[in-house]
């Protein structure tokens, strides 16, 4: 039972610790509805996967970074607004995947726990592979971190300064595309896209700096964590949704917090 709680512990940790720094840019760059999209193309990345018998993850990474790609490349040939092609594909992928996934009638897949996730079932391989994951977009974030915050403040003068403004965006969207495939175990589909934007969204109120922002939003995620866990344990209810509602709260407690810079 030990075992059981920490596995589930640590993988929140590690999805949190990422989920930090990358939902600040989420939120600057109002990415919210980009991740949403990707979020609902890991649905169709799982049916994929269960129907050429291929590990999951790798689907689901495969799927989200061959989005992000296309989203890229139909973003530079202005054919529509970015909502309306975002909304477009958001819905497409998502109905697409369940689709696929009813056609699969010798297969049973369990949808509540790919909507909504679950983290109970955590084990020592999904771990490797969360913390991996993580590790590489930390990384990644932090060599990439100037250049993000000044395409964000300003791209047209990043590009005056050197920036590769197209390569960076490219190199944000993947990295977000990583972590939403890692993440999906955790708080489910429907929900990986709170989890970037509602403790990002409460740092930014109680933070000075792009980097203390980015600092206490990994702390409030992994709050977030540890008490929807806590929650999910004592009061038997899921653990993704849990997480969620925690990271809420906590942002509805920031309210009365006069909001910084």
């Amino acid at each position: 039972m030990i075992d059981f709680l920490l596995y589930a512990l640590l993988a929140g940790i590690g999805v949190a610790a990422v989920a930090g720094p990358l939902g600040c840019f989420v939120v600057w760059r109002r990415m919210a509805y980009f991740g949403d999209t990707l979020a609902h193309s890991a649905l169709l990345g799982v049916a994929m996967g269960v129907l050429l018998n291929i590990d999951l993850g790798i689907a689901v990474a495969l799927i989200c970074l061959l989005m992000a790609l296309g989203l890229v490349a139909l973003e530079q040939q202005e054919i529509l607004a970015l909502d309306t092609l975002l909304g477009i594909l958001s819905h497409a992928s998502l109905a697409a995947g369940l689709v696929v996934i009813s056609l699969l009638s010798d297969v049973r897949v369990d949808l509540m726990s790919l909507l909504f996730g679950d983290l109970l079932s955590v084990t020592k391989a999904d771990l490797m592979v969360i913390y991996i994951g993580a590790v590489i977009a930390i990384l990644l974030l932090a060599t990439l971190w100037k250049s993000l915050i000044n395409i964000t403040v300003e791209a047209e003068l990043a590009a005056v300064e050197g920036v590769n403004v197209a390569r960076v965006r490219t190199a944000l969207m993947v990295i977000t595309a990583l972590v939403i495939a890692i993440a999906m175990k955790i708080v489910g589909v429907l929900l990986i896209t709170a989890l970037l934007i509602i403790p990002a969204a409460t740092a930014r109120r109680i933070s000075s700096t792009p980097e203390s922002m980015a600092v206490i939003a990994s702390l409030l995620a992994m709050l977030s964590v540890v008490s929807g866990l806590a929650t999910s344990w004592y009061i038997d209810t899921p653990a993704g949704p849990s997480i969620v509602i925690s990271a809420t709260l906590l942002f509805c407690l920031s309210l009365s917090c006069k909001q910084k810079g």
